[in-house]
């Protein structure tokens, strides 16, 4: 039932008709949450509106780690596949799903595709691991089978393999890590590739950000269309989800499916923000049935936009995030996200290998680290494109570029680690 395209008055009819029956399902079925009904004296009968249903407390990333197993609600013999968190906070949390929760994921992926032009007449190649107990290259997968368009399994890595895949294949969209781009493109200039000439035409972006907060690309999004033209599509999403907010062709934000998730975005003291503010991105998905959430805070940042697009979807769009709640540094004065630091150094030309670590001081302030390749020689240069873009200068440490990848990639990670938060 995909109601994007009504009326924003009957969007919000239904999708608080889908909060109650999520409501009654959850209190019914999870242990978690039915504990927290009884502690708060609430029923869901009480819920007779959105002031009603924002009493309700927050769900957070530690009720998940500490009480993962509360948040169970069918028998275990109905659980068909486990998937875990990426674990960028923290330590990764485990995730169960029945055949409705797939069913459910293929059809919020095939909603996204569409949005973006795909058909069924269409080839796709994924260049994303189906594996490693990730949640969204399964989701691509069942989201095109679902579509019926033609699907190229290529697996993450190996820039060989995706361009002998494109030759072979003749995809008109890949699903891609943005930064994967990069190398891709460094590949087919070793090789003598023409990018004018092949039979990609956009790219569906996954786990980095791709546009700023006016909405016009980042510097890796300039970077890429720099060598490569085609077509960007910025997504967001995550396990604890199970939804993606996706761009359509205006590119003007990233699309709410409003029958599968209720979105609100926070200040600090809990209130909606108005229209084009920041706040935290807090969400219920709807018709999850094996690990139901209420009014989970995601800990992401992004800036709240409008409702109605040309496209002719009513729902609410948001930017992708702009940086993690408890991200954040308070550096020499300054509040700085990561994304910022990481969209300062992607928009310099000529340092193409770096980590960023935010450590304590002896004072136990917030400290900046940069880490860059020994051989690279701007330093000058950086340290004042550094200092213009974000107002404080942040250390910086030459090291090995190898060991620079080391700390990116990590053997159990699933996309490269560009921050690492060492704060204690």
């Amino acid at each position: 039932m995909n109601i994007s395209y009504k009326e924003l008055s009957k969007i919000n009819e239904l999708q608080f008709q889908l909060i109650r029956e999520q409501l009654r399902y959850i209190v019914e079925n999870s242990p978690f949450y039915s504990k927290l009904f009884q502690k708060e004296k609430l029923l869901p009968n009480d819920i007779l509106n959105l002031e009603d249903f924002k009493k309700i407390p927050m769900t957070t990333k530690e009720d998940l780690q500490h009480q993962n197993q509360d948040f169970i609600s069918v028998p275990k013999a109905e659980i068909i596949d486990y998937v875990t968190t990426s674990g960028t906070l923290g330590k990764p949390v485990s995730f169960a799903l029945n055949e409705a929760d797939l069913q459910r994921l293929a059809e919020n992926e095939k909603r996204s595709f569409e949005m973006v032009g795909i058909t069924r007449d269409d080839v796709v190649q994924l260049t994303t691991t189906l594996d490693r107990r990730f949640m969204a290259g399964m989701a691509y997968f069942l989201g095109l089978r679902k579509l019926g368009a033609g699907i190229v399994r290529s697996g993450s890595g190996l820039p060989a393999l995706q361009w002998e895949s494109i030759t072979r294949f003749q995809p008109k969209y890949l699903v891609a890590v943005p930064s994967f781009l990069l190398k891709m493109i460094a590949f087919a200039k070793q090789e003598g590739i023409d990018l004018k000439k092949t039979s990609v035409k956009a790219v569906i972006c996954i786990g980095e950000p791709l546009r700023d907060s006016n909405l016009k690309l980042n510097a890796l999004g300039r970077k890429i269309n720099a060598d490569w033209d085609i077509e960007l599509f910025s997504t967001y999403a995550s396990t604890e989800m199970a939804t993606a907010f996706t761009e359509c062709k205006e590119h003007t934000g990233n699309h709410n499916l409003p029958d599968l998730i209720f979105a609100e975005i926070l200040d600090k003291n809990g209130k909606e923000v108005e229209t084009g503010q920041i706040g935290e991105l807090v969400v219920t998905p709807l018709q999850t049935r094996t690990m139901p959430l209420l009014r989970f805070a995601t800990g992401d940042m992004v800036r709240k936009l409008g409702n109605n697009c040309n496209c002719g979807q009513n729902s609410l769009k948001i930017s992708t995030p702009l940086g993690r709640k408890k991200q954040m540094l308070k550096f020499k004065g300054t509040s700085v996200y990561p994304q910022q630091v990481i969209e300062c150094l992607n928009a310099f030309g000529s340092l193409n290998n770096y980590i960023i670590e935010a450590l304590h001081d002896e004072l136990e302030n917030d400290k900046l680290l940069i880490k860059i390749p020994n051989e690279f020689n701007d330093l000058k240069a950086l340290k004042t494109h550094l200092q213009a873009h974000l107002k404080v200068l942040p250390e910086l440490q030459k090291i090995d570029g190898k060991e620079i990848d080391v700390l990116k990639f990590p053997k159990a990670g699933r996309k490269p680690v560009l921050f690492r938060d060492l704060r204690i």
